[in-house]
């Protein structure tokens, strides 16, 4: 059984800083691609960011610049640190693991901001 389970959700303001975390736990042996995608009120799931266990990046065009994900190999843990959030960034952030050759999803954390 694996589980991932995300941190570091909240209500801010425009322009503030969050970072978020989700850690992998459970029966893990290998851990690939982990990132975090969002669901805004009311419309599709969007990716967010992703990173390879080497450390490769892959971003949503209009985040880059001021998402960054990063990641601890030794924790099992992937972060994501956003910062000069805007309204349009609220949505719930749901953290992606490939753990053992199999997806996972993470429950999700409520990100809110307010203009």
């Amino acid at each position: 059984q694996v589980q991932l389970v995300e941190s570091g959700g909240g209500l801010v303001q425009a322009g503030g800083s969050l970072r978020l975390s989700c850690a992998a736990s459970g029966r893990v042996f290998s851990i690939n691609a982990m990132g975090w995608f969002r669901q805004p009120p009311g419309k599709q799931r969007e990716l967010v960011a992703t990173i390879t266990n080497d450390g490769r990046t892959n971003y949503a065009l209009s985040l880059k610049g001021r998402f960054t994900i990063s990641r601890d190999n030794a924790k099992n843990t992937v972060y994501l640190q956003m910062n000069s959030l805007k309204a349009e960034d609220t949505a719930v952030y749901l953290c992606y693991a490939v753990v053992n050759s199999l997806a996972y999803w993470g429950q999700g954390t409520q990100v809110a901001v307010s203009s």
